[in-house]
């Protein structure tokens, strides 16, 4: 089974590995900390997985950051472009 590219996924995917990176977490770290797998971080920062509310505040209490430091990305992000139709 292919797994999908979710265009809203790959966004918010590449704003996750930034943060995490620049904190100097690993995929490991910060899916104990989030009470999560390493499979879904990966799955999230590949742009295969689109979490929920749930897990984008899980993720920001496990980075130590502002939820809006995680999906502030989607301001500059043409919405309608990458919303299934």
């Amino acid at each position: 089974m292919t797994r999908q590219l979710q265009p809203e996924g790959e966004v918010f995917g590449r704003r996750l590995r930034e943060v995490r990176q620049r904190r100097r977490v690993t995929q490991d770290t910060l899916a104990s900390t989030a009470g999560l797998t390493k499979a879904y971080i990966s799955d999230m920062e590949r742009g295969l997985k689109v979490p929920s509310l749930t897990t984008v505040l899980r993720l920001a209490v496990a980075l130590d950051c502002k939820v809006t430091e995680l999906v502030s990305v989607f301001d500059k992000t043409d919405l309608p472009s990458i919303l299934p139709k």
